[in-house]
């Protein structure tokens, strides 16, 4: 069998730009999350000053990432979300660089928020993927310009 020809025949970027945008959105709605009830915005606020972080930078990156995991959920503006996301984890990368590689190591390594960066560039070069409001909005507005 030709490989070339299985692989078109398989290929689904919107399915993969899904099934990535979920797991983009969930993991983000559950740190977000994670900021406000386990270690509470002051918590958090405080852990960004032992960093070398303001203070305030961390209720600012748990709205962004808030807001950011529904839009992904819900398919709103995935590339413009996944960009404006991509330096708050490259602001994470920062934190743990000198920890080491691994995310096991002591203060978590730079694997993990290296690998969530990598997955919001893919994310925006790939979309919203099935099932977004965004396609529904475009799709009605493509509508409304050729009536």
């Amino acid at each position: 069998m030709n490989r070339p020809a299985v692989a078109a025949r398989t290929a689904n970027p919107e399915l993969a730009a899904l099934l990535l945008r979920v797991a983009l959105g969930v993991l983000y709605l559950a740190h977000s999350l994670q900021k406000i009830f386990i270690f509470t915005l002051p918590g958090a606020a405080q852990f960004f000053v032992s960093v070398g972080f303001p203070g305030w930078l961390a209720y600012v990156t748990t709205f962004v990432e808030l807001f950011g995991g529904i839009a992904l959920l819900l398919g709103v503006q995935v590339r413009w979300v996944a960009l404006v996301l991509l330096p708050f984890m490259l602001g994470a990368l920062s934190v743990h660089f000198h920890n080491g590689w691994g995310f096991a190591s002591p203060n978590g390594g730079w694997e993990y928020p290296a690998f969530w960066a990598v997955a919001l560039v893919v994310q925006s070069l790939l979309g919203n993927g099935l099932f977004a409001l965004g396609q529904a909005r475009a799709a009605h507005l493509a509508g409304r310009a050729g009536a």
